[in-house]
């Protein structure tokens, strides 16, 4: 079964940003946040996957990518 990975924790550790700060500075709920760092998510608001990838100056493919469970 195939599932869509949201690469936020890479990105930040890539970035060396924290949880923390990147809530605050996109006003999340931090344990909203969490799910999707832990690809526990029925669906993806479209709008944060477009507040992500200005946020991380990175194209869909670099934030989105289709895994194999």
């Amino acid at each position: 079964m195939k599932y869509i990975h949201l690469r936020v924790m890479e990105l930040l550790q890539e970035k060396n940003i924290s949880k923390t700060k990147i809530c605050k500075d996109l006003n999340l709920q931090r344990g909203n946040f969490n799910k999707y760092c832990r690809d526990d998510f029925q669906r993806i608001d479209t709008n944060l996957i477009i507040k992500l990838s200005d946020y991380f100056q990175c194209s869909l493919s670099e934030l989105l990518e289709i895994k194999e469970k």
